[in-house]
């Protein structure tokens, strides 16, 4: 009781003397911040001062962080390699424009592909069916190409028929150079014929452009319009003069509903080789010996298997008819 006694008859002065201990102390701290101020700051302080000035802390720099050392190894997986890594599609499509240009305005002209020889061609409207059997340097065979495919140095870039110089033709690509080969290379042409005398008119020259040679054609006997029996020096003679002895025929592979059914015989005059064995111009080729012509492989496969046949089973559509042409090889 006395304590409550003394805390109320002295409460005036208590309360003072907190107010004085606030002040003395606000007053304390307000001194240090000025002290501090004026010790860092330009202003030096007096001689008779004897007070150690603290350099100001520095302000701390941070260095920016950044993921290329980890998209550079690439910890997740290790086969795709850098995440880092260049585009390679922007890389080739700088490396193709940087290449010369290729000049397509005039191919028919477009110079012989040296050292290439053809051995046949098979043109399609679908350019995955056209092939092309090309012998390039060095080659002791020919090989079938199609467009994409390399012979050499070069690729073959288009298969089809040249009607400037009416050859059936491969052309291909090296860079910026455009070649092509053709199945009957142009020869040079022969000397004029001395000319007929005033009183001796000229006869019309004969078109024997394509006939097969006597020798050839006396080997064939037709027994009918579908049965033939001929000689194997005819075959193997076919096999190795080929190109001479089809040059007028254009071969030309026919789609129905999206699908090769055959090749289509243009060109085929009755004095011609193809003429000689039964075919006419517009028949429409389907199987030899069961090998269906439909497909360039097993067009080849026949091919192949000529020079040891015995007799082969030739099977066209005729003005929409069937015909089976039968050949008995002695």
């Amino acid at each position: 009781m006395a304590l409550d006694a003394l805390a109320k008859r002295f409460f005036p002065g208590i309360v003072l003397t907190l107010i004085a201990l606030a002040a003395y102390l606000q007053a304390s701290g307000v001194m240090q911040l000025v002290a501090a101020a004026y010790l860092t700051g330009d202003a030096a302080p007096d001689d008779s001062t004897s007070v150690t000035r603290v350099p100001p802390s520095p302000v701390e720099t941070r260095t920016p962080k950044v993921a290329e050392p980890i998209l550079a190894r690439n910890p997740f997986d290790s086969v795709t390699g850098p995440l880092n890594k260049p585009d390679v599609a922007e890389e080739a499509a700088e490396s193709e424009a940087a290449k010369p240009a290729l000049d397509l305005s005039n191919p028919l002209a477009a110079p012989d592909c040296a050292g290439i020889a053809v051995h046949a061609v098979s043109e399609s409207t679908d350019p995955e069916w056209s092939i092309v059997v090309l012998q390039g340097q060095g080659e002791t065979l020919g090989k079938m190409r199609r467009v994409g495919d390399a012979v050499g140095d070069k690729q073959v870039a288009y298969i089809g028929f040249n009607t400037r110089k009416n050859s059936p033709a491969a052309w291909l690509v090296s860079g910026a150079t455009l070649c092509q080969a053709l199945l009957f290379p142009t020869t040079a042409a022969a000397e004029p014929a001395p000319a007929a005398k005033p009183e001796e008119p000229a006869a019309p020259p004969k078109d024997t452009k394509g006939a097969v040679p006597d020798d050839i054609a006396k080997r064939i006997r037709k027994i009918s319009d579908t049965e033939f029996q001929i000689d194997r020096a005819v075959v193997d003679n076919i096999l190795e003069h080929q190109a001479d002895l089809m040059r007028t025929a254009r071969i030309v592979p026919e789609q129905k509903d999206g699908k090769v059914v055959g090749i289509r015989l243009f060109g085929i005059k009755p004095e011609t080789l193809l003429g000689k064995l039964g075919l006419q111009n517009g028949d429409r080729l389907e199987a030899i010996n069961g090998f269906e012509m439909a497909s360039p492989e097993k067009a080849l496969e026949a091919y192949a298997r000529l020079r040891s046949a015995e007799s082969l089973s030739v099977r066209v559509t005729r003005r929409g008819n069937p015909v089976t042409i039968d050949f008995k090889i002695q």
